[in-house]
């Protein structure tokens, strides 16, 4: 072919090409959390992963690390934050040393008992609030998606608010949940959670709070006497990508991907509701004393340790923990109408 023809080849190929639709970018998101692959958090992001890679066509890939398998939470949390990896899921506690304004959630009774209402809060200016506190990390918290709540057992009755008082009860290390029994005459140790059996067995504590799941899969009935079902503890999970990582993403991407988590959610907490009860049938087969606080118990209890709390959080978290207290007082009481 001669050097005339070469430049009309060259030119038809070009305008082929020009005429053809360009490859789309793909993306992949390595998402490490604690849960194992039978626990609602790792459930519910299976479900988004499928409706992410449905909704870009096969160009935004999640790849799931359930079980710790990309570390403990303080490595998966530093791994995101630097780009190691690009998303993990994160119980807020796992969260306070890392940004003080994110225990807010660790605040008791900061939501209702009505899970609508709640999600109401979560979701709105509050939940906006939290997450945009992650920002200057480097990180893009994207939404919060409820796991479970807290009740508490004792070897001491603990069925309303006088019984409380002398008592003692493992925390974790926060402030804020040390307020809380403070609040109420109790005191609080704040101890590994892996010594927790032998020390409620050998009455180096009275009791404790986790969520009905956590208690049976633990076998604390074994140990404890008294069960009251409280909620007054969110188990919250905060859903993180890398900034970077994010900000790569054409914003029809980032959009499918906030719109997943949020559908997702309800299914989430569903599955989680559904496991709390499964284990409070579990441990009602023990020889445990159940209760369970009705409307007006959760205010006295309410009234008695959010305030408390709420400024052990406050004294940590200083302007923007104030922002968050402010949008969160302010919404509670647009739901609950307090």
């Amino acid at each position: 072919m001669n050097r005339h023809g070469l430049i009309i080849t060259a030119a038809l190929c070009a305008v082929i090409a020009g005429a053809l639709p360009a490859a789309a970018q793909q993306f992949t998101a390595r998402i490490g959390h604690l849960e194992s692959e039978q626990q609602p958090r790792h459930k519910g992001l299976v479900m988004v992963a499928d409706l992410v890679n449905e909704r870009t066509d096969g160009n935004v890939k999640f790849e799931l690390f359930p079980a710790g398998q990309l570390g403990q939470a303080r490595e998966m949390n530093e791994g995101t934050q630097l780009g190691l990896i690009e998303g993990t899921v994160s119980p807020a506690a796992f969260l306070a040393g890392f940004n003080p304004a994110v225990s807010i959630l660790d605040v008791p009774f900061l939501y209702p008992a009505d899970r609508a209402q709640s999600d109401e809060i979560r979701s709105g200016a509050f939940g906006d609030a939290v997450l945009a506190s992650f920002a200057p990390l480097g990180l893009k918290a994207i939404t919060i998606w409820p796991n479970g709540r807290k009740s508490m057992t004792s070897n001491e009755e603990i069925a309303a608010l006088e019984n409380f008082s002398g008592q003692s009860f493992r925390v974790m290390d926060s402030q804020v949940l040390i307020e809380q029994f403070n609040a109420v005459g109790a005191s609080a140790i704040a101890l590994p959670f892996g010594e927790l059996y032998t020390a409620l067995q050998t009455g180096v504590v009275d009791g404790q709070e986790n969520a009905l799941d956590t208690i049976a899969t633990m076998k604390y009935q074994e140990v404890q006497d008294y069960l009251l079902i409280s909620e007054h503890g969110a188990n919250e999970d905060i859903v993180m990508f890398n900034q970077a990582w994010w900000d790569s993403l054409p914003p029809e991407y980032q959009a499918v991907i906030e719109d997943a988590f949020d559908e997702v959610r309800p299914q989430v907490e569903e599955l989680k509701e559904a496991a709390q009860a499964t284990a409070l049938e579990a441990i009602r087969a023990s020889d445990i004393t159940i209760n369970e606080l009705d409307e007006a118990q959760r205010a006295a209890f309410r009234e008695a340790m959010y305030g408390p709390s709420r400024d052990a959080y406050l004294a940590n978290a200083g302007d923007a923990g104030q922002g968050i207290v402010d949008a969160y007082e302010t919404a509670y009481d647009a739901v609950v109408g307090q």
